[in-house]
């Protein structure tokens, strides 16, 4: 009995812990997780940077901050509804933004850049698509041009 109280106490303790650090370290409001995801995320990618100047990461930190300070976590908001539609799942559309954003929080806290990793795989996965896009569009103007030329001489041979 008393190994569940005492789990029970750590248990609420860890939970406590989980849900305000994010809260008091970010210093936004209470359970305004998707700001303070933000705003973890604006900080570690500027940390991250290593090719950067000092003077120039100081910038680009004002920068960001006022940019945070702007959307306050809507922008991430924006990017959960986007991956929610996208998914089409029941159970991802079931749960709450806000458990998203501290889940990503913790996840950026204990693995900074894990966040910027996954947006320039998918940004480079974009880049390469359109890349391959524009190859195949421009094989397609190649053909026609050839087929125009083609026309053009045989029209030209005819009179």
């Amino acid at each position: 009995m008393m190994y569940r109280k005492l789990f029970l106490t750590f248990f609420l303790f860890f939970s406590f812990f989980i849900a305000i650090y994010p809260s008091k370290k970010e210093n936004t409001n209470l359970f305004d997780y998707c700001y303070s995801f933000e705003k973890i995320l604006s900080g570690n990618s500027l940390e991250k940077s290593k090719n950067v100047s000092k003077k120039y990461k100081i910038f680009a930190k004002n920068i960001t901050l006022f940019g945070t300070k702007k959307t306050k976590g809507a922008l991430v908001n924006k990017i959960i509804n986007q991956y929610k539609t996208s998914k089409q799942s029941y159970i991802i559309s079931l749960v709450p933004n806000k458990f998203y954003c501290l889940s990503g929080y913790w996840i950026e806290r204990i693995n900074p850049g894990t966040f910027q990793s996954i947006i320039y795989e998918k940004s480079k996965e974009r880049i390469n698509n359109y890349k391959n896009s524009k190859k195949e569009f421009d094989e397609f103007i190649k053909d026609i041009n050839s087929e125009y030329k083609s026309i053009k001489k045989e029209i030209d041979d005819f009179f």
